[in-house]
C-alpha cells in the first residue's frame, strides 16, 4: 500500500473516548487515505480496544492503519504499522518487532539529513513539519518548503507534510512534492469532518 492523500490524525482532546469511532468514519467517508491512532493519556486496554475498532473500519474503507509510538499497540492491534518521533522507539527495534512488512513512519522536522539516514534505516516513509502554526504541537521546529522540495529530488519514499494544514494552504505543500498531508485540526476540529476530509482529499485529484 502507497503513502498518499489525506493522512488523519487523531486526537484525544478533539475525539475523546468513543467519540473517535465516528470521527475517523467520518474522516474515512470524506477519503482519508491513512489514519494514525495518537492517544498518550488513556489507559492501555482502552487504546487496544479502540485502535481494534479503528483498524477494522480503515479495513473496510482500504485506508491504512497506523499507530503512533506505541509498539505494545501496534502489536496488539496488529496495526499497519508505526509512527515514530525523535524521542520514541528507534526505528530498528521497531522493525525487529513489528516485521519486514509493517510501515514503519519517521518524524524528520526540517532536517533531511535525518530523512535520508531514516531512509537508510528501511524507513517507510519520512514525515516533514511543522510548514504552518500549529495547535496541537505549537513549539515545534518550523519547516521549510525548500526542505520538501530537496527531500523528492533526494529520497525515494514517500514524503508527508504535517502541521497546521488545512484546505486553505496545503496546495503549495502538494506542489512542492508531498505525497501526503498530515491532518489534526483541519480535520477533526471541524464542525464538518467529512467534508473537511473531502476538501483536502479533492486536492490530490486536481
Amino acid at each position: 500500500m502507497i503513502i498518499s492523500g489525506l493522512y488523519a490524525i487523531t486526537d484525544p482532546n478533539l475525539s475523546p473516548g468513543l467519540v473517535v469511532v465516528e470521527h475517523v468514519r467520518q474522516a474515512l467517508l470524506g477519503g482519508a487515505q491513512i489514519v494514525q491512532y495518537r492517544d498518550k493519556t488513556s489507559a492501555f486496554e482502552q487504546q487496544v480496544s479502540l485502535a481494534l475498532q479503528l483498524k477494522s473500519l480503515c479495513l473496510n474503507h482500504n485506508a491504512l492503519f497506523i499507530i503512533n509510538d506505541s509498539i505494545p499497540l501496534a502489536l496488539a492491534c496488529q496495526a499497519d504499522g508505526i509512527h515514530l518521533g525523535k524521542d520514541d522507539s528507534s526505528l530498528i527495534h521497531a522493525r525487529t518487532a513489528l516485521g519486514d512488512k509493517a510501515i514503519i513512519g519517521v518524524s524528520c522536522y526540517n532536517d533531511l539529513t535525518r530523512a535520508q539516514q531514516m531512509q537508510a534505516m528501511g524507513a517507510n516513509y519520512v514525515a516533514f513539519g511543522r510548514f504552518y502554526p500549529s495547535k496541537t504541537k505549537p513549539n515545534a521546529p518550523q519547516a521549510e518548503t525548500a526542505t520538501l522540495i530537496q527531500a523528492k529530488q533526494t529520497l525515494s519514499i514517500p514524503c508527508v507534510a504535517i502541521g497546521g494544514i488545512t484546505q486553505h494552504n496545503a496546495q503549495p505543500l502538494i506542489e512542492a512534492g508531498a505525497n501526503s498531508l498530515a491532518v489534526i485540526q483541519g480535520v477533526f476540529a471541524q464542525a464538518n469532518i467529512r467534508q473537511a476530509a473531502t476538501d483536502i482529499s479533492q486536492l490530490f485529484k486536481v
